[in-house]
């Protein structure tokens, strides 16, 4: 317990019964003994990294409609139809409504949980760390094929017909970073990209696309002269036809990463957490899911404090650790970027 807290609560013994109730509260608050870099709504006693289920049994939740949503890596639209065969398993199989909702940003998604909005949902890799740490997010499956859980590498696209053949040769050039939370879209570069004699914000001020999808139609549209993004965004592009592959050419791959998590929210009913993994295992992905997510076939367990080590160290190193100060500075830039958006489509239409 935090002594000063307790202090403090003592000097206003004489005070209405409802200011004790809310000293009762942080104290007891306080009394988490172990929390890590999770917010001070969360406790995390068992030190694994994710956020414990509340001791009080009354604020376990229990939704009749559960509600989710998946990484808005791409246009959010796209992935409504995509999931609708997975949606409608997970509908019969927990036995409750189920409703997907699109999101638009990736602090939308995470807000969302935090509010209490949505109870379960597919975060990006990069954005998984705040999900965690904000939201209280429990990770728990992610895409693969059999018995092996899918990852992504990073790559630096260039046009095929550009003179660029390594990393190096990008210094000063106009050079596509995704948004400021994207492992692949941002973070890792900052950390791998200097290696190779190519620094981001010495060599080049990274141009923030708003998404892998962007960052790749602006490749071939000569927006940029090479992009960072995911390859498995990448791949996707090429099987729908969005683009051509013989259009690009992969001056750099990394090693692998994960892919997308899927996270329950930390305070749902541990019946109804258990039931949804099961429901999510037990689900076979359709012909047309399986062309999408580059043959992956299914959902197999993950573990945050195991799978997700690569990534927060990544994070760590690129100095945004997944805390509130880097998450309300990302939160704040996202905003900023919608508004802009907004306000320059406004002006377009307003143009004769």
């Amino acid at each position: 317990m935090n002594p000063k807290a307790s202090f403090s609560c003592a000097r206003f013994v004489i005070l209405p019964a409802a200011l004790l109730t809310l000293c009762g509260l942080s104290a007891a608050q306080d009394a988490c003994p172990h929390r890590g870099q999770l917010d001070n709504a969360y406790c995390d006693a068992n030190n694994d990294l994710v956020a414990d289920l509340p001791t009080n049994k009354s604020k376990h939740r229990d939704p009749s409609t559960l509600v989710w949503a998946y990484t808005p890596v791409e246009d959010p639209a796209i992935y409504a139809n995509i999931f609708k065969p997975f949606t409608d398993h997970l509908e019969k199989c927990v036995g409750k409504k189920t409703v997907y909702y699109p999101v638009q940003s990736n602090a939308a998604e995470i807000e969302a949980m935090r509010s209490g909005r949505l109870h379960f949902a597919g975060f990006s890799t990069g954005p998984t760390g705040f999900a965690v740490n904000m939201a209280g997010a429990v990770p728990f499956a992610a895409k693969g094929v059999g018995t092996e859980v899918r990852g992504y590498n990073l790559l630096a696209i260039v046009k095929s017909g550009s003179t660029f053949q390594k990393l190096g040769d990008l210094k000063g050039k106009k050079v596509a970073h995704t948004a400021p939370s994207s492992n692949s879209g941002n973070l890792a570069p900052r950390v791998l990209f200097p290696s190779f004699g190519l620094t981001p914000d010495t060599d080049y001020k990274p141009m923030m696309s708003g998404g892998h999808d962007k960052s790749i139609l602006g490749v071939v549209s000569g927006d940029y002269d090479m992009a960072a993004v995911a390859s498995d965004v990448f791949d996707r592009m090429i099987t729908r036809g969005t683009v051509k592959k013989e259009d690009f050419r992969v001056i750099y791959k990394s090693a692998t990463f994960p892919t997308s998590s899927f996270a329950y929210a930390h305070d749902l009913k541990p019946e109804l957490a258990s039931k949804l993994q099961q429901c999510f295992y037990s689900f076979r992905f359709t012909e047309s899911m399986q062309k999408e997510f580059n043959g992956d076939d299914r959902f197999l367990p993950i573990s945050y404090a195991k799978d997700w080590a690569v990534v927060r160290d990544v994070a760590e190193k690129s100095g945004t650790p997944y805390n509130k100060a880097a998450y309300e500075a990302e939160s704040k830039r996202e905003a900023e970027a919608a508004a802009a958006k907004r306000a320059a489509a406004a002006s377009a239409e307003k143009k004769p």
